[in-house]
């Protein structure tokens, strides 16, 4: 018998990775906490309710952050029969999920927290990264759901670890918008045109997809949000909770958190992340 899939969360990424799931012949319903028109969820079939959401095999999150995940578990969990798994693929905490998957384990209920990243573009291709945390026998059974949509699928530990190594993405990405942005900044004062520089770098050390894709945007003053200001930023705080954790320093996660709250503070916390470059106009 085919997996059945309910997502929970039917927002940019949501959406392509619902038709991504029935293009491959998954039996597949939606829900989303506020009501959508109905020309966004066209060609998905909807659960009335979360007690319908539950009969599915699987219940994928796609949810903004741990608040929303546990606002959602908590409304969710008691019409989940054992036996059930709950794949979060959203970016929560860390510590955070760790509590949840002890918790629904305890209950007979499984957990994989698989964040990805390449945005609603590797949505729709099926090419995201997905780094997934779990034991052994959940991932494997949500494995061949997790191909469909990623490219990269790799499993790097326990409940919690998925998120962890999301975090680590989302530094990198950060701190990368940064320096993209500083550094297109001083091509165009420069006198060189920053889409040359694109050009030019393409294939080299310095050639990135944040240079490429994130680097139009910045050259376009084109910021339609992939992902959020505020988005970006809540990750990287997610980041300093974990280096304040760790013990560990990192400059430059802070100085770009700095840079983060400035933009946000300005009013410009729902345009792309990559807007960080209007800062330096």
């Amino acid at each position: 018998m085919q997996t059945s899939i309910s997502i929970l969360g039917l927002g940019t990424m949501g959406r392509p990775m619902a038709r991504k799931l029935i293009d491959a012949g998954y039996e597949v319903r939606g829900w989303n906490r506020s009501p959508l028109p109905q020309s966004l969820t066209k060609g998905i079939q909807l659960c009335r309710n979360l007690a319908e959401t539950a009969r599915a095999n699987v219940c994928l999150l796609m949810l903004l952050d741990s608040m929303a995940v546990d606002a959602v578990l908590e409304r969710l969990t008691p019409h989940l029969s054992a036996g059930r798994i709950i794949l979060d693929m959203g970016s929560s905490d860390p510590a955070q999920t760790k509590k949840n998957a002890r918790r629904l384990a305890a209950e007979g209920i499984g957990w994989v927290d698989a964040p990805v990243s390449g945005g609603p573009e590797g949505a729709e291709q099926g090419t995201l990264a997905v780094m997934a945390g779990g034991n052994t026998d959940d991932f494997l059974r949500v494995k061949p759901i997790l191909d469909v949509l990623g490219g990269n699928v790799v499993h790097v530990g326990g409940p919690g670890l998925g998120h962890t190594v999301k975090v680590i993405n989302q530094l990198i990405v950060g701190l990368t918008i940064e320096t993209v942005a500083e550094a297109l900044t001083l091509a165009e004062k420069s006198g060189v045109n920053p889409r040359l520089v694109q050009q030019a770098l393409q294939g080299g050390f310095a050639d990135s997809k944040i240079l490429q894709l994130h680097g139009r945007r910045m050259a376009d003053r084109s910021y339609v949000p992939g992902a959020k200001a505020t988005i970006q930023i809540k990750d990287l705080k997610l980041a300093k909770a974990l280096a304040a954790e760790a013990a560990v320093e990192l400059p430059h996660l802070t100085s770009t958190l700095g840079l983060y709250e400035k933009l946000i503070a300005q009013g410009h916390g729902e345009l792309d992340h990559s807007a960080l470059h209007k800062l330096l106009w």
